[in-house]
């Protein structure tokens, strides 16, 4: 119980004294990340930090090589994988879709947690509203009969996200999703994250990225990643700083946070 009386939010994700090794080369090293309800994480560091594979983790999608990692208090090891994916929305914006969907068809692969629509099977009239509660909330409703090809980059990842919290997850794992978009498809999927998180209070999601101008307005807590080890974490003001930020990518950075946004300029090194 918090000290007003009232329940602490529920625990969505927990990773303790996390390692993973592939052929040798370790790619984390002593991570822990307690994610709670309504809490917004970011994830960031170079290339080759360890973001993916951390997320990777949380998604269910790999396993550690030592440590434990807890799942909407399932642990990995103890629970089948594909049961476990199935209640987390995870957003790759690298979806494999080869058919030339609609957008509120693509939505809908969501419930059947597959590429393509399944075969005989229909949604319920409660599925088919949800799905356009959530179009409308992406700001995709002018486009829900557009085919998947025509679709411009920021229009896919805001498909992608709408079809990711169809089953209703309680966390929601975007892995870079402002990646190949241009300025005005970056600010409405950044506007469509913000929009979501007020009509969703109780999601959690982890955010990986390497860009501190790709972070939404909400983003309520940090993790800093280096060389799979942790530089930082915790609420965002205290970890989003030029100092650590910049030890975290190797360069003297000037970092400044305006309406919750935050913009970031190199310094001349000394």
């Amino acid at each position: 119980m918090t000290a007003a009386g009232t329940a602490a939010p529920a625990t969505v994700l927990r990773a303790e004294d996390v390692h993973v090794v592939r052929d040798g080369r370790p790619l984390l090293q002593e991570v822990s990340l307690t994610v709670r309800a309504g809490e917004h994480w970011a994830l960031l560091g170079a290339n080759g930090a360890g973001k993916s594979t951390l997320l990777g983790l949380l998604g269910a999608r790999v396993h550690p090589t030592r440590g434990s990692v807890e799942v909407l208090g399932r642990r990995l090891g103890r629970v089948d994988l594909r049961e476990l994916r199935a209640l987390v929305g995870h957003v790759d914006p690298r979806h494999p879709l080869g058919e030339a969907l609609r957008v509120r068809d693509v939505v809908m692969t969501g419930l059947t947690n597959s590429v393509a629509p399944q075969p005989r099977w229909r949604p319920t009239a409660e599925q088919e509203e949800r799905a356009e509660r959530l179009i409308g909330t992406l700001g995709l409703t002018a486009h829900r009969d557009a085919r998947w090809p025509t679709l411009s980059q920021g229009q896919r990842g805001r498909t992608l996200i709408a079809r990711a919290l169809m089953p209703e997850p309680r966390l929601l794992l975007l892995d870079e999703p402002a990646t190949g978009l241009d300025l005005p498809g970056r600010e409405h999927l950044l506007a469509a994250l913000d929009e979501l998180r007020r009509e969703h209070p109780g999601l959690a999601t982890v955010l990986v990225t390497h860009h501190l101008e790709e972070l939404p307005a909400g983003t309520t807590h940090a993790m800093l990643l280096r060389d799979g080890r942790v530089l930082g974490q915790g609420p965002a003001a205290e970890v989003l700083t030029g100092d650590l930020v910049g030890k975290c990518f190797d360069l003297p950075l000037d970092l400044e946070r305006r309406d919750g946004r935050w913009s970031v300029r190199a310094l001349r090194r000394r």
